[in-house]
């Protein structure tokens, strides 16, 4: 069975930085993508970023508004997907969710969509 952990949420200034980990269990990890989704009041859930399975169409995504700030990276050695962010923003306010799917490529790991495997969600606020 497919588990998704988050962690590392929490309240940040303007400006600051969190780094967000996505602990995964009960699947190959390296054969599944990963994505990090973000929630915030009255709105939708919407792709942040995702890092494709190990394959030779592997690649990192993100959406506009995050370029230059957030970076993802995998540790297949300790089943980890961490979303490292900076600068952070009062609107990257959000739940954030990491997110799991095998034989996932391409840009479309933006989409949410696409997953069926989803975490509980760890909370982002940003304020002064």
């Amino acid at each position: 069975q497919v588990q998704l952990v988050e962690s590392g949420g929490g309240l940040v200034q303007p400006g600051g930085s969190l780094r967000l980990s996505c602990a995964a269990s009960g699947f190959t990890r390296a054969s599944y993508t990963i994505g990090w989704f973000r929630q915030a009041p009255g709105k939708e859930r919407e792709g942040v970023s995702c890092i494709s399975s190990r394959s030779s169409r592997s690649g990192t995504y993100y959406t506009d508004s995050v370029k230059d700030r957030f970076t993802i990276s995998r540790d297949n050695a300790k089943n980890t997907v961490d979303l490292q962010m900076n600068s952070l923003k009062p609107e990257d306010t959000a739940v954030y969710y990491c997110a799991a799917q095998p034989a996932l490529y391409g840009s479309s790991c933006l989409l949410r969509g696409r997953y069926a495997n989803w975490g509980q969600g760890t909370q982002v606020t940003v304020s002064s």
